[in-house]
């Protein structure tokens, strides 16, 4: 197995097409500027999808789900069984994501890529095993190199199979008792800050437990002070799900399929996709703003504008569905609103 498919360059956003859309918006019946950001996600669509009518019916949504050693600290407030018993929840329809992606008749795609709780081979549910969990990240890195790979590949394996059904917008989800704090040990790294700046609640912790988690966080943070790449801060730091993320945002940006970013744990996935290869970053539209404390702090990382502010922080991709609708509005009205002239309205 091999990493070399990461360093492959990315497609290059169409620039002219971006500036082409750029002057029909303000041919549009409505003052320049007016619509906002959904002027703005109308432009960026057209220029990622090269084409003078950009479109998101066609979205596919991985949601990959893994646990982690590092809930033996009793970093969480929920049980670890309960990854296991949330992949059949998801391929049976009874979570938020399910009900969501019915609602957009959009592809979901459930990722185990290992759980303590295993549910077994369950009818929609892609089995990517790599272990039962990580490792705990206090004591040892929390994946093998092997593992890593792995865990990066299946990411990768995702978009391949979102780009041969004709999808037009990729979002990434996750699922994983304990991975708030995995996602926030992995962006004090790379933000060189310390972790009470990115650590919160994760499935409900009150202010002692969130103490306790900063506690473990320093504790993981010195383990692996060594660690001087974006990639071995998420291998010694983060979860099998975080990785894939990681990995199918560069992969998408490889293959030229528009990317749209849910919350806390998928931007800090994207922030070391984009750490290791840049270019992705134009292909990364950002959905929402959780409610979980250090998510305000990755996207102005990120330089990111979120769609949304909805108070949400419970992961799945759920945030990024919820967007879905905005994005397909901004396209309707850039392909569907009359010009000055179509409409015989003077443009003053």
């Amino acid at each position: 197995m091999s990493l070399d498919w990461l360093s492959a360059p990315c497609v290059q956003p169409d620039a002219a097409m971006a500036e082409a859309a750029r002057a029909h918006q303000l041919q549009l019946t409505k003052p320049p500027g007016s619509l906002g950001q959904l002027e703005v996600l109308a432009i960026q669509l057209a220029s990622l999808q090269r084409t003078p009518k950009p479109s998101v019916d066609r979205v596919w949504i991985s949601v990959f789900a893994g646990d982690h050693g590092v809930a033996d600290e009793g970093v969480s407030a929920f049980p670890q069984v309960v990854t296991g018993e949330m992949v059949r929840n998801f391929a049976s329809g009874g979570a938020a994501i399910s009900v969501l992606a019915r609602a957009l008749e959009a592809n979901l795609e459930v990722v185990n890529l290992g759980t303590v709780n295993d549910p077994g081979e369950i009818p929609g549910v892609r089995r990517a095993i790599i272990a039962p969990s990580t490792a705990n990240f206090c004591l040892a890195p929390a994946m093998t190199p092997a593992q890593f790979e792995a865990a990066l590949t299946v990411g990768a394996e995702s978009v391949q199979a979102a780009k041969a059904a004709g999808a037009q917008l990729f979002i990434g989800g996750e699922m994983g008792i304990a991975n708030t704090t995995a996602a926030a040990a992995v962006a004090s790294a790379l933000l060189d800050e310390p972790p009470s700046c990115l650590a919160g609640a994760g499935t409900g912790l009150n202010a002692e437990g969130i103490r306790h988690k900063v506690s473990v966080l320093e504790r993981a943070l010195a383990l692996h002070a060594g660690a001087d790449t974006a990639l071995e801060r998420l291998r010694c730091l983060g979860g099998f799900e975080i990785a894939a993320l990681a990995g199918a945002y560069v992969a998408a940006a490889q293959a030229g399929l528009p990317v749209l970013v849910d919350g806390f744990i998928t931007t800090t996935a994207a922030m070391v996709a984009v750490a290791f290869q840049p270019d992705v970053r134009p292909w990364l539209l950002f959905a929402h703003r959780s409610k979980e404390h250090g998510h305000a702090r990755v996207l102005q990382a990120l330089a990111a504008e979120p769609v949304i502010d909805l108070g949400l922080r419970l992961g799945e991709a759920s945030g990024a569905a919820a967007a879905v609708p905005l994005l397909r509005l901004a396209c309707a009205l850039h392909n569907g609103m009359a010009t000055f002239e179509q409409a015989g309205v003077s443009n003053a």
